[in-house]
């Protein structure tokens, strides 16, 4: 059993800085390329960026310039830093990871439950 979750968001104003992590918990194995998404309300959800396991990071090209992601490998963990927050940052941030589990010998895809975000002006 393995799960995705992430931790972090909140309500903060413009201008301001928030770090979500995501955690891969449970019978993991490997973490392969971690991605985070977010969904505004009504909007189709869209890709910040990702990382890959020795640390090579590409992000949409609206965002490039505000938010960075990192990982933690020895933890499973992956890192969005999100800078300059404006309100049209407000959103569900989700992480979704390619995981290799003791019990598979191959990675499957996985999606956490997401955190909210809120900007206010």
């Amino acid at each position: 059993q393995v799960q995705l979750v992430e931790s972090g968001g909140g309500l903060v104003q413009a201008g301001g800085s928030l770090r979500l992590a995501c955690v891969a918990s449970g019978t993991v194995f490997g973490v392969n390329i971690m991605n985070w998404y977010r969904q505004a309300p009504g909007k189709q959800r869209e890709l910040v960026g990702y990382i890959t396991p020795d640390g090579s990071t590409d992000y949409t090209d609206s965002m490039k310039d505000r938010f960075t992601i990192s990982r933690d490998n020895a933890k499973n963990t992956a890192y969005l830093q999100m800078n300059s927050l404006k309100p049209e940052d407000t959103a569900v941030y989700i992480c979704n990871a390619d995981i290799r589990t003791t019990m598979a010998p191959r990675y499957l895809n996985y999606w956490g439950q997401g955190t909210q975000v809120t900007v206010s002006s």
